[in-house]
């Protein structure tokens, strides 16, 4: 998704329609794991239903929780992917008020819901991160330690063996070139680097 955004932090919205009321949680989530641990966190046990959906790259789930087939969780994601959003779940609990909205109801009132909450959200760009593995010696190594922050970098793995340090780093896809010209020069060319991604 070119260009896309993701959520600062969790954001949350409240709202009541024909009496029934609607809590809209949302989160980024960087994976299925995170975003099914947020569902399980969020989700109000004594509610009616917890209807949910999540966006990670080309993946994406949705849930009615109980509710009509396609009234729920199908325009809680497109409430996501209206607004280009991208690694972000939402959970929206209801809380039936004892009036039926009906399935067009029902289609507003949870999508509407989401995309309020997700409108008044904080939200970043989403980076777009490469693996790079480096093979240095042990004196360079604490160089490439004190300048990663200044490239957006960050140390994922290090291990040593007798001829120096093992470093996978992940790096900003627009960073990289100026990353992997940084290691060349500043170990003269003897640090090897490959793409892991």
């Amino acid at each position: 998704m070119a260009d896309a955004m993701t959520l600062q932090g969790p954001a949350q919205l409240q709202q009541e329609i024909r009496k029934s009321r609607f809590l809209a949680q949302a989160a980024p989530a960087a994976d299925a794991a995170s975003a099914l641990a947020f569902i399980e966190a969020a989700s109000v046990r004594e509610a009616s239903h917890n209807c949910w959906a999540w966006r990670i790259g080309n993946l994406y789930r949705f849930n009615d929780d109980g509710e009509p087939g396609g009234s729920a969780g199908r325009p809680i994601l497109a409430a996501i992917e209206g607004q280009r959003l991208d690694q972000v779940v939402v959970v929206v609990t209801r809380w039936f008020g004892g009036i039926k909205l009906g399935v067009g109801g029902l289609v507003r009132a949870y999508g509407g819901t989401a995309a309020e909450c997700l409108r008044t959200a904080p939200r970043h760009p989403l980076v777009t991160m490469c693996q790079i593995a480096v093979d240095c010696d042990f004196a360079l190594a604490p160089l490439l330690h004190a300048r990663l922050r200044e490239f957006g970098a960050c140390k994922r793995e290090e291990s040593h063996n007798g001829a120096g340090v093992q470093l996978r780093i992940d790096v900003p896809a627009d960073r990289r070139m100026a990353f992997t010209q940084f290691v060349r020069e500043a170990s003269r060319g003897r640090a090897l680097l490959r793409a892991l991604d």
